[in-house]
Parts: C-alpha cells; sequence; structure tokens
C-alpha cells in the first residue's frame, strides 16, 4: 500500500474532524480489519487478529496470533503455524520457538492495496463517527444542566441540528420555543439536557425551552447569584409566553428583584433578548401562599384572597370580569403558571381568580336563604346561616334528615337537631 495513501487518509481525518491521531489510527486499524475479512475467505474463523499501522511510514501489517504446533499435528491453519515454518519466521529475528508458543505471523496478502484503501475509506465514516460520538460523551457527559452556544446548521428528520464546540447536538422539536424560528448560521444558547445513547449512538440533547435555561441565563447575568447574596428559589415558564422567576435574599443590603432587574432593566433585557422576547415575571420569595399568588398577579389588585389548606385551592376575588380575564393571562397561563409556582412535589395547588360581584351574588343567596330559613324554623341567623352554608337549604328537606345527621355536619346537640327536624315537619 502506498505510504502517502494511509498518511494522507490519517492527516485528512485528524484536520477536517479535529480527532487526536491516535483515535483515527485506531479507526482506521479497524476499518483495514474489516477489508482484510471482506478479501480473505475465512477470516471470521481467526480468533486473534489485528492491523498494525506505522503512521510515520504509511504501512500497514494484518497479523493474526498463531499457536506453535508440530508439523505434524496441524489441524487449524486459520490459528495455527506448524513448527518449521515458526522456527524460520523467527531465525531471521535470532528467536527461538517451541510447540504450545504463540506468534504474531504476518499474513497480510499480496494484494492488500488500492482495494483495502477503498473499502477502508467506505467504513472509516462509520468508525469516525463512533470515534465522534465516544468524545461528545466524555466532553459532555459532565456538563448537563450547563448552558452553552452553539450555531445551528440544518434540519434532520424534525431535529434542529446544532454546532456546538465542533460536536453536533440536537435540538427536539418538543425543546423548542414554540413559533421561533432557526436558521442556519443562527447563534443561541441552549440548555444541555442529556447526552443519550440514541439511535444515531451517542446524541447531546439540547434545549430551548427547559425552565432551567432561564435559571442559568439569570446566573450568568447576575453577579449577586453567583455571589449567593441572592437565590433562586424557583422557576415556572410556558416557553414562549412567560417565565416566573422567584428569589429571595441572603444579604439584607440587597434587593433581590433590583439585582435581577439591573441599571434600567439591563440584565432582565439580556435575558428576555435571549429568549426570543419572552415576558420575564420577577417576584420576592414568601411562604404566605396568598401574598405569593397577589404577586404574581400583579398588577391585578385583589379585592380578597381565600386560601383553603385543606383543599389546596386558592381563590382569588377581582373587581370584575374584565379583572378576571387580566389576572388569568393569554389562555389562562398566568393562573396556571402561579399555581405551579406555589406547589411543590408533595402538594400539587390550584389558583382561580373569580369577580367579586359574583362572590357577593353567592353571599346574597346565602343569606336569603338563611333569613327564610331562620324565620321557618324558629333558629338563629347564625345557624341558620351555617344551615345553608352546610347544604341544608329548605325547610321540606331538612324535614327527612335525621337528627344524627345535623350533629354530625353542624356540630350541634342532640336535642336542638331534634327539635329543628320536628318544626320542619310541622311548618
Amino acid at each position: 500500500m502506498a505510504t502517502t495513501d494511509i498518511t494522507a487518509l490519517i492527516d485528512f481525518y485528524v484536520r477536517e474532524k479535529d480527532l487526536t491521531r491516535e483515535r483515527v489510527v485506531q479507526a482506521l486499524e479497524a476499518s483495514f480489519l474489516t477489508a482484510y475479512a471482506k478479501m480473505v475467505a475465512g477470516a471470521d474463523r481467526i480468533r486473534h487478529l489485528r492491523a498494525d499501522i506505522n503512521a510515520q511510514k504509511g504501512t500497514v501489517k494484518i497479523k493474526a496470533e498463531m499457536v506453535v504446533v508440530p508439523d505434524e499435528e496441524l489441524q487449524d491453519p486459520f490459528n495455527e503455524i506448524k513448527l518449521s515454518m515458526a522456527e524460520a519466521l523467527c531465525a531471521r529475528k535470532g528467536r527461538e520457538v517451541q510447540p504450545g508458543d504463540s506468534l504474531m505471523v504476518n499474513i497480510t496478502p499480496k494484494d492488500f492495496g488500492r482495494i483495502a484503501v477503498q473499502t477502508a475509506r467506505q467504513t472509516m465514516q462509520q468508525r469516525i463517527r463512533r470515534a465522534e460520538q465516544e468524545m461528545l460523551a466524555e466532553a459532555f457527559r459532565d456538563r448537563v444542566g450547563e448552558v452553552v452556544t452553539g450555531t445551528v446548521r440544518r434540519y434532520d428528520k424534525g431535529d434542529v441540528i446544532v454546532e456546538v464546540e465542533r460536536f453536533e447536538g440536537l435540538l427536539p422539536s418538543r425543546q423548542r420555543i414554540p413559533g421561533e424560528e432557526y436558521n442556519a448560521g443562527d447563534k443561541l444558547r441552549f440548555y444541555v439536557v442529556e447526552v443519550r445513547d440514541g439511535a444515531r449512538g451517542n446524541e447531546l440533547i439540547l434545549s430551548r425551552s427547559h425552565p432551567n435555561l432561564v435559571r442559568r441565563l439569570f446566573e450568568s447575568e447576575v453577579i449577586e447569584i453567583a455571589e449567593h447574596s441572592v437565590e433562586i428559589v424557583n422557576v415556572v415558564r410556558e416557553a414562549g409566553y412567560r417565565s416566573k422567576l422567584v428569589v429571595r435574599s441572603n444579604d439584607v443590603n440587597v434587593d433581590p428583584i433590583g439585582a435581577c432587574v439591573g441599571i434600567r432593566g439591563s440584565r432582565v433585557k439580556n435575558v428576555v433578548n435571549e429568549l426570543n422576547h419572552e415576558k420575564v415575571d420577577i417576584l420576592e420569595y414568601t411562604e404566605d401562599k396568598a401574598a405569593m399568588v397577589q404577586e404574581s398577579l400583579a398588577p391585578i389588585d385583589p379585592v380578597r384572597v381565600d386560601v383553603d389548606e385543606e383543599r389546596r385551592v386558592v381563590t382569588v376575588y377581582v373587581d370584575d370580569d374584565k379583572a378576571a380575564a387580566k389576572a388569568k393571562g393569554r389562555k389562562g397561563q398566568n393562573v396556571r403558571l402561579t399555581a405551579r409556582l406555589i406547589s411543590d412535589s408533595d402538594a400539587r395547588w390550584d389558583v382561580r381568580v373569580e369577580p367579586h360581584n359574583r362572590m357577593a351574588a353567592a353571599q346574597t343567596i346565602v343569606q336569603d336563604g338563611a333569613s327564610e330559613l331562620a324565620q321557618a324554623l324558629r333558629i338563629s341567623p347564625e345557624l341558620a346561616t351555617m344551615m345553608v352554608t352546610a347544604g341544608f337549604t329548605t325547610v321540606q328537606a331538612i324535614a327527612a334528615y335525621e337528627k344524627e345527621d345535623l350533629v354530625e355536619a353542624l356540630g350541634i346537640s342532640s336535642d336542638l337537631a331534634e327539635k329543628i327536624i320536628n318544626t320542619a315537619k310541622n311548618a
């Protein structure tokens, strides 16, 4: 084989693929073994076969490790060599050999030339791809969770192919910002989701929609976060529409929201621009869920906020339908994000926004019903209100209940419950 053929092949892949010479030589050795297997019948029966490449001289030798046996005992010519032949080979090197010794034997075919080079070139792409994937895994497996800068290259089967530090990463459709366009040559920042074993081997999965992209961007923009005087407590996001960032200060002299906004909004603007003008709300953390919800729905000023700990529901009452629609946001995204903001892994909360006039109407209904009930049953207005709220709304219905039902629901005495039911029956 021509010296220049192998040397040129190695130099090409080292230069074009930015691989180490060692990796290229390893891939080339595997390719030459593939070429040998295609050229020589029975090559698959050789147990210990290797290709030795001298990168400096540009030469290759195919060698097999064979066991030396007495001439008359040769049974497996693919893995055994006659003693007489072994002695002749070793005599040139001044070595002695005995039956049972292992010997590396040069079995390079005489015509192992252009055909081998052509076959090797065809298989090298796969070998180099494998080597690149191994390097990719080594380079990024410990960088999951980081933000990297990449250049959009092309689309491939629905995925956006992004070049990141000489490697190719995938931006799947589910990891993209809805409505964001990706054109060849665009430079963007991406969140490293994982390095996974996919259909194409090791795949670097990137994201533009992950909530932690927002977190990492603020960490890189806000020096107070890097210095731990400001802490990011939570991030929730509907990519392309709105993100909510909750922060708190670990230093009484540092305003956490002001630090994240920056002078004239410079810091938050940089993040918003990187996110293709997605809205970003920055909130200060509090353990008070009502206050957290109220801050999240600002600038809407609620008439009242009710927190139902048992049902895990926060109900926000606002002035009217217009204020309710504004508080809920586009397709309800604002209340969805707010609910996720106050939820945790152990408890999922719901946030509801209702116009105050509905609350007032409901209260009026309760008051009217309680007034009628108090008069008909000759009980106090307070007890009547309790009964209506508990679902005992009509005299006819109350007459059908057992006294134990009222005792259990209202916490009243058995005598009082019996008296109420008897009055209802006689009304």
